[in-house]
């Protein structure tokens, strides 16, 4: 078979959106696409056209043709939501999820994606105030609610105190886990305030009043996030000066007291 009925054969098994996506490409290096395609294969055209579409899908930008168009318009569903403060609207499939948009397609990278399967808490963000798992909850389920994540807890450059408290008490190690524990450790002292019981809470009946942090109760509160780096010690005490109000040393874990000596934790 000549060069020239091979090159035919190409561009016949091309689709008509990789036929115009890769026309796309190849007009901003000023190349055809018979002079083109004569040199490569279409494992290799294939390939690129599907590189093209992942960058520019994370770059924010949309193709002309996408070639999943079809499915994704199947399922869309627009959720106006406000993250972070800002309000936003996404267009997603409906089976999509909070963590997913959050990362793909609002670019914010904090919370991790870790076990993809609610177990590890990497995924850990706030959602109308409440901590959620946001690998199992549904982008759409978000409708005109204000998600939060580690990202919107610091005010312009001062950061909030519990990720002041985890810098002081070396909190993180690799970090992967630690936006998931910031907002998890954030949401629980709202959670106490409320007198929201946990299953070491002593007294269940006073459930209006606010509950005393121990670190008993911040463990078990804090349960649902996993530490690879075995960090557990750091980050309750990161917790408890923050939930105190009182300076904890990080050497000891100990509070300080006000002329310097130390008062054993409660």
């Amino acid at each position: 078979m000549s060069d020239d009925s091979k090159t035919d054969t190409l561009i016949e098994e091309l689709t008509l959106d990789e036929s115009a996506i890769l026309d796309e490409i190849l007009s901003e290096f000023g190349e055809s696409r018979r002079r083109f395609i004569g040199q490569t294969s279409t494992a290799i055209l294939s390939a690129l056209v599907l590189e093209f579409i992942a960058k520019r899908n994370a770059l924010g930008g949309t193709p002309a043709v996408s070639l999943g168009s079809a499915a994704a318009e199947e399922n869309a569903v627009t959720v106006a939501l406000r993250v972070n403060g800002l309000a936003k609207n996404v267009t997603v499939d409906s089976r999509v999820t909070l963590l997913d948009a959050l990362r793909e397609r609002l670019a914010i990278t904090g919370p991790k994606k870790g076990c993809d399967h609610g177990q590890c808490g990497a995924c850990t963000v706030i959602v109308d105030g409440r901590r959620v798992l946001s690998c199992l909850t549904l982008t759409a389920q978000c409708e005109g609610k204000e998600v939060t994540t580690v990202e919107g807890l610091a005010s312009g450059n001062t950061l909030h105190p519990m990720q002041t408290a985890f810098v002081k008490h070396d909190g993180f190690q690799c970090g992967f886990c630690t936006p998931g524990q910031i907002c998890s450790a954030v949401a629980l002292m709202q959670e106490a305030k409320n007198g929201e019981v946990s299953y070491v809470t002593n007294d269940v009946v006073q459930k209006t009043r606010s509950i005393q942090l121990t670190d008993e109760e911040i463990k078990e509160r804090m349960s649902g996030n996993l530490c690879r780096c075995g960090a557990y010690q750091n980050i309750v005490a990161a917790i408890r000066e923050v939930h105190s109000g009182r300076p904890v040393d990080p050497m000891t874990g100990r509070f300080e007291s006000s002329t310097g000596g130390q008062h054993e934790t409660v």
